[in-house]
């Protein structure tokens, strides 16, 4: 299927789920466009018998859809962009050792705390899965997906503190985590073909190259166009700029071997902070924060109606959904355990607010990275089907219950904090 007939399906799907949610289920728009994605593919695969016509042609038009190249080498560049624009940078420097510890240690220890119960709870279930691919599903599960936060967050009514530090993280540890992603798929082929890495020096030169490199072409990329947007006062032309800032950076980026993700994640900051402040006026701001709001309200919709039909495509099993089942709670207890560090190594020389630790746990949420890591793993491999079963059991539950009650225990949360501030002091 062409690209524009491709797009053009997917925005009036994705137009008529998000309508059906606002009149009928007034669910966030993200999580509800999933959702009722999801009911209409298992619909369409329990009518299979009854209408094997119509369930065929979804079939087809799932599968003409490479779910980790639209994420990975599109949608994927403008969100985090996007997202990364309207993050205070002085907010996020406040917070900067809680995010990196999260978004780097956090990650790693989450990799190997969730690839060790893999290893052990699969073969329960008839799988027996080496320990290294093990490991994969733990690298591509344990990054916080900054779409999907991002999305949740803007309604949960967040303190600012407790906000920056989710979503700090889940814009870092986005790219953090690819890279441990990639690092250890390359060992687990053994050196064939693109993903092969033969040594410690190769997984240490890709996190420099790859993260270092990604960092530092992100701060190239915003100086540059800050200097351009400086120079002129055309609103029109800024935006293009940034347009174009995003989708050539990322591109070439993708081909030097540095990491995207974190490239426009920098470039975002410096964008939504050094130049809106220095190199845009007013009305550049409004019509810049305008487009690419628009921007990412339409590819989360996109990506969202994607994460539910993307059932098409899973080779379903009870003993595979069982197991992704058992192991939410082991991707929930290694995030607890990974956000629980940071605080402990922090809370002498820093604030932290009662049940942050929970907040962060459940505000972890997974999405369509993880969905579309789990779909870079090559097919020939005998281990994916389970991984991606699992993968996706995980990241529905993730969006639909963990974002669903994110809202009220961040509520909670707040009135703890109101509550606390609100006692009198003991008598002396």
């Amino acid at each position: 299927m062409e690209f524009l007939d491709l797009a053009s399906v997917l925005l009036v799907l994705a137009a008529i789920f998000g309508y059906l949610n606002l009149k009928l289920f007034k669910l966030p728009t993200t999580i509800g466009i999933m959702l009722i994605g999801l009911l209409a593919s298992v619909l369409l695969l329990v009518l299979r018998d009854a209408l094997p016509l119509l369930p065929e042609a979804a079939d087809r038009f799932v599968e003409s859809i490479d779910f980790n190249k639209a994420l990975m080498e599109g949608m994927l560049s403008f969100l985090l962009f996007a997202g990364a624009l309207h993050v205070n940078l002085g907010d996020l420097l406040d917070q900067k050792k809680v995010v990196a510890i999260m978004a780097s240690f956090g990650v790693i220890l989450s990799t190997f705390l969730v690839g060790g119960a893999t290893w052990l709870l699969l073969p329960l279930f008839g799988f027996e899965v080496p320990f290294i691919w093990c490991l994969v599903f733990g690298a591509l599960i344990s990054p916080t997906d900054p779409v999907a936060v991002l999305g949740i967050l803007k309604t949960a009514g967040a303190p600012k503190s407790l906000e920056t530090k989710i979503t700090g993280e889940s814009l870092f540890n986005d790219g953090v985590g690819v890279v441990v992603f990639l690092a250890l798929l390359g060992i687990a082929v053994g050196g064939q073909g693109d993903h092969g890495i033969s040594g410690a020096g190769d997984v240490v030169r890709l996190f420099l190259v790859e993260a270092g490199g990604g960092m530092l072409w992100g701060f190239v990329l915003g100086l540059g166009a800050y200097f351009m947007l400086r120079s002129i006062d055309n609103y029109q032309m800024e935006i293009l700029i940034t347009l174009a800032l995003v989708v050539a950076g990322y591109r070439l980026a993708s081909q030097w071997h540095l990491s995207g993700p974190l490239a426009m994640v920098v470039a975002g900051l410096m964008m939504g902070n050094h130049g809106r402040s220095f190199a845009m006026s007013d009305k550049t701001r409004e019509h810049l924060d305008t487009f690419w709001e628009l921007v990412d309200e339409i590819l989360n919709a996109v990506l969202f109606l994607l994460i539910g039909l993307e059932l098409f495509v899973l080779d379903l099993s009870g003993k595979a959904i069982a197991a992704g089942a058992v192991l939410i709670v082991v991707v929930l207890g290694a995030r607890f355990t990974a956000t629980s560090v940071p605080v402990m190594l922090l809370k002498q020389k820093r604030k932290f607010s009662p049940g942050v630790v929970r907040v962060l746990t459940w505000g972890g949420l997974r999405g369509g990275i993880s969905v579309a890591l789990a779909l870079a793993i090559p097919k020939s491999i005998e281990h994916r089907e389970v991984i991606l079963v699992a993968t996706y059991v995980i990241v529905i539950f993730s969006i639909a219950v963990q974002g669903l009650t994110l809202k009220p225990l961040v509520a909670n949360l707040v009135r703890a904090q109101s509550a606390e501030e609100e006692e009198p002091p003991p008598p002396v």
